[in-house]
């Protein structure tokens, strides 16, 4: 069996919560990647904050991603995967919640985050397809 921890991508960089938005898209520059984790002061997962989320959901709204804060963007609970779980209950949370990258904890450790392009490499076509098609519907 292939568990979340087998494919994920490890030690991701977690922006904090009292972080301003435009030091994420910093960060995401520098790091090369399109979504961050949210931790708060504790370490702990906060949410997810993408480059579509500064741009929607602050700029788009007359928001200042230099002064509004990543914790702002950190809507509710988290989807998250343990890091023992099969694979297969990552495709499912991914197509139910319809998101692209997913945070993978260990107990209450964030260790990694699994994305599309995980899945891809390590499942077959047929249900990476699938899983692909679910996340992008409206």
């Amino acid at each position: 069996m292939t568990v979340a921890r087998d494919i994920m991508t490890p030690d991701p960089t977690c922006v904090k919560e009292d972080q301003t938005l435009a030091e994420a898209a910093r960060m995401m520059r520098e790091l090369d990647v399109g979504a961050l984790p949210i931790c708060g002061n504790d370490d702990r997962l906060q949410g997810m904050v993408t480059d579509r989320d500064i741009v929607v959901k602050c700029i788009a709204e007359g928001g200042d991603p230099q002064t509004a804060l990543a914790g702002s963007l950190a809507d509710g609970k988290p989807y998250t995967i343990g890091a023992d779980d099969d694979v297969r209950d990552a495709l499912v949370v991914m197509q139910q919640h319809q998101v692209r990258r997913l945070p993978v904890i260990d107990g209450h450790d964030l260790v990694g985050i699994i994305s599309q392009a995980d899945i891809a490499r390590s499942l077959s076509s047929v249900e990476t397809g699938e899983t692909v098609a679910e996340i992008s519907e409206d």
